[in-house]
């Protein structure tokens, strides 16, 4: 939710509504996740328990439906056993992509407005401020169920220029 990107926007295309899309949503909380993860790694002081959190990060991040390896899981569940808040950003993260999935615009405002409470009653500093970072921007992001469009295809074809730069 770039300040810049919204004043542009506003200012250049006053008419236009501002949608945004669930990648860079949930981007935002996958980066909340992982700073969250390392807070937790440091102040862990038990080595065993360290160990276990050491590496979880693709883990922690990646869809948790697509993780189907038994070694992986096991993984990611002991790490969450042994933190809390952890778990509790992990589930919320997950919770998170039903926004999306609702059928209306009524009920994905119900889902996000209940996410963005569970997400304040954590009392996860990083968390309640991602929580408060999307109730600011709650109108851009319920506005994609007015206009259901996403920025995946422009951003894959970005990512296709910056490998064929680094590949010059």
């Amino acid at each position: 939710f770039s300040a810049a990107f919204i004043s542009s926007v506003l200012s250049n295309a006053p008419e236009a509504t501002l949608v945004f899309d669930h990648f860079h949503v949930v981007k935002l909380l996958n980066d909340t996740i992982d700073q969250i993860r390392r807070d937790v790694y440091h102040e862990e002081k038990d080595l065993n328990k360290r160990k276990v959190l050491k590496r979880t990060r693709w883990l922690l991040l990646c869809n948790g439906k697509d993780i189907f390896d038994v070694k992986f899981k096991t993984r990611l569940e002991n790490a969450l056993k042994l933190n809390e808040p952890l778990a509790q950003a992990y589930y919320l993260k997950e919770k998170l992509k039903e926004i999306w999935m609702q059928i209306d615009k009524e009920q994905a405002k119900v889902v996000l407005d209940d996410w963005i409470k569970q997400a304040q009653e954590s009392k996860i500093p990083r968390l309640v401020k991602f929580a408060t970072t999307l109730l600011a921007h709650k109108f851009g992001i319920l506005a994609w169920y007015e206009y259901q469009i996403s920025t995946g295809k422009i951003e894959g074809i970005n990512n296709k220029i910056k490998t064929m730069k680094r590949q010059a």
